[in-house]
């Protein structure tokens, strides 16, 4: 009996387990057309994976972004250049508005604005944040679906190949009977963007430590302009000094082009090109750039009305026994230049190559390079003893142009450092506490309104006035002749003391206030077009060495500029640059800057692309306010 209630035992067994495995894969072929293997219903898939290529085409656009401006989306603040020092804190290269990593302000002051990784990664998370919500569901709404979504927090990681993020936000997608929640979202960008930055810095701490630039711009200055020397001559040596900068300035447009960086796309070939070449260790490709239409800077001693006029010996009375005349002269010039520094990556994104850019401001001060930027002397910003010794009583009265008093927020800088001041309020008189400083800055910002600043001495006690002009948010559209067709652009509207820039269509607001403007337009179509390498000859002038140096002889250096192939995606099409007072009953009465531009041939060459930017430099641009 035992036995015969064994064996039914393992059959009863036998026949659940089978009945298990029947449920069960009856069960599975009855729902895994309902849900997908993320656990999302099949249904919402298409919903998920456009937020997917939503996140991920936003994340581009800020890659995109941060590329072209020196690691910025949002540019520190803008500081305008002096008739001294003809530098700004930025530099406008084809639309682009580019913070200088290294320059010297208007007051002379040598300044740094290189981006660490961690602050580059913190602008593209806040982008990401603030255009998520932009996402296009119109489609999904019409077929009956709910989506829903609150306050997003992006977390990046730029790594050499890809850029890593990771969205929290609750994304709610509803259908009929069904819903869905997805906290956490996470797409990997292919992006060189961490290779490029790392070899951007690379060159930059190379350039800051051997003052390479500096240097070779005394060579040139040396090669192509009259310096020191002797002439066997009786009558005055004379140079006309506007063309003599003029061969300086195309000196060093073409000298510059011929720099390379070893061990990127270039190869030393031999000994002779070493003089062009730096020696880093860098993955990519590496270029640098200079423009007659940049921002430059040449003096020259001594100069009287516009001439350099050298002066013979030998000649004067009492100097007969000599038997001969002789010029000497020796004069002294200041060159303040840019170079824009180019790193592209060989990898395509969807996009193209990627090109990462920053500025460089080169100085040349007495036939010298510029002194080193001493970086252990630099201020710390973050400490507080001046902020902390605020005594000096003054009245701030914060206006607009019709004399009406406003709320605003006021602070003060002095040697580097900004204090916090208070809030006036419209109501009541203020009057803050500031530190004692000679030509210190009021700083003061309202809402609505333009920031403004003023230099005051806060020694003493005084009453300062402040007006503000009145911001005014207003659509920018962008027209390219008669053509409907699609198109990029980026637009810069920049000020005396400010500059915005667009992407456009994606960004179409700007905010501006009564003044004049330089107004510019870069409008880029895709293309296809492989440019194939090319090889051109350049020949200079280069000091002799040995003792022929001794005597400023000179010998002629022939290299070759070799241009590898590349495939460019996007090329400039059309634009201009306009100048154009803006008058505030025109921000008044009007919703629209409609900017009306000229087209360009798609480039077919390299000289082709070179012609089209040159004549983007001479196009004027048709402004109306509607």
């Amino acid at each position: 009996m035992n036995k015969l209630f064994k064996k039914r035992g393992q059959v009863t067994i036998f026949v659940i387990i089978a009945i298990v495995l029947v449920v069960a894969v009856g069960g599975y072929f009855l729902v895994k057309d309902t849900f997908s293997s993320s656990g999302l219903p099949v249904a919402f898939e298409p919903v998920y994976n456009s937020f997917l290529s939503c996140l991920e085409k936003e994340s581009e656009l800020g890659i995109k972004i941060l590329e072209s401006q020196g690691g910025y989306i949002e540019p520190p603040e803008f500081e305008a250049g002096s008739e001294y020092m003809p530098f700004s804190s930025r530099l406008h290269f084809a639309g682009a508005s580019i913070p200088y990593w290294y320059y010297v302000s208007g007051n002379n002051i040598q300044k740094e604005q290189v981006p660490s990784k961690s602050s580059m990664e913190k602008q593209l998370a806040e982008f990401i944040n603030q255009r998520i919500s932009n996402c296009d569901f119109e489609k999904y709404y019409g077929e009956g679906y709910v989506i829903s979504f609150s306050k997003a927090e992006a977390d990046v990681s730029i790594k050499d190949g890809s850029v890593q993020v990771s969205l929290k936000m609750p994304l709610v997608i509803e259908k009929a009977e069904e819903k869905s929640i997805i906290n956490r979202h996470k797409i990997s960008v292919k992006s060189n963007l961490g290779s490029l930055y790392n070899d951007a810095k690379r060159i930059y701490d190379y350039l800051q430590s051997t003052l390479f630039l500096e240097n070779f711009g005394v060579d040139i200055l040396r090669n192509y302009a009259p310096v020191d020397g002797v002439e066997m001559t009786c009558a005055p040596k004379v140079w006309n000094a506007q063309e003599v900068f003029q061969k300086l300035q195309s000196a060093i447009q073409a000298n510059t082009l011929a720099l390379k960086v070893q061990d990127g796309a270039y190869k030393l070939k031999s000994s002779e090109e070493k003089y062009f070449v730096m020696d880093i260790g860098v993955k990519n490709e590496v270029y640098f750039l200079n423009s007659p239409n940049w921002s430059y800077g040449f003096e020259v001693i001594p100069i009287q009305r516009g001439a350099m006029i050298a002066k013979p010996v030998g000649n004067q009375p009492g100097m007969g026994a000599i038997g001969f005349c002789y010029v000497p002269y020796h004069f002294v010039y200041s060159m303040k230049y840019p170079v824009l520094v180019q790193i592209m990556s060989g990898i395509n994104r969807k996009q193209g190559n990627e090109i990462f850019q920053f500025p460089f401001a080169v100085v040349v001060q007495g036939n010298k390079p510029r002194e080193p930027l001493d970086v252990e002397a630099s201020v710390d910003y973050s400490l507080p003893e001046i902020c902390e010794q605020a005594n000096t009583e003054i009245n701030v009265n914060v206006m607009d142009n019709s004399l009406r008093a406003l709320d605003a927020e006021v602070s003060f800088e002095c040697f580097g450092r900004i204090c916090d001041i208070g809030k006036v309020n419209s109501a009541e008189p203020f009057y803050g506490l500031f530190p004692q400083c000679v030509n210190g800055k009021i700083l003061v910002k309202a809402e609505g309104y333009k920031p403004a600043s003023k230099i005051v001495s806060t020694v003493n006690e005084d009453v300062v006035d402040i007006f503000l002009e009145k911001e005014y948010e207003k659509e920018v559209k962008v027209n390219l002749g008669d053509q409907e067709s699609i198109f990029d652009a980026i637009v810069t509207f920049e000020s005396e003391d400010d500059s915005q820039t667009i992407i456009y269509p994606e960004q179409k607001k700007v905010k501006l206030s009564q003044g004049q403007y330089e107004i510019q337009v870069s409008i880029y179509r895709n293309t296809s077009i492989k440019l194939a390498e090319s090889v051109t000859t350049e020949c200079i002038e280069i000091p002799k060495t040995g003792i022929g140096a001794l005597f400023g002889m000179t010998k002629k250096k022939c290299f070759e500029v070799k241009i590898p192939s590349q495939i460019i995606s996007n090329a400039i099409a059309g634009g201009g640059v306009q100048k154009y007072y803006i008058l505030e009953s025109e921000l008044q009465n009007s919703n629209v800057i409609e900017i009306n531009a000229k087209s360009l041939p798609l480039p077919k060459s390299l000289e082709d692309l070179q012609k089209n930017y040159d004549l983007y430099e001479a196009r004027g641009l048709d402004i109306n306010f509607v």
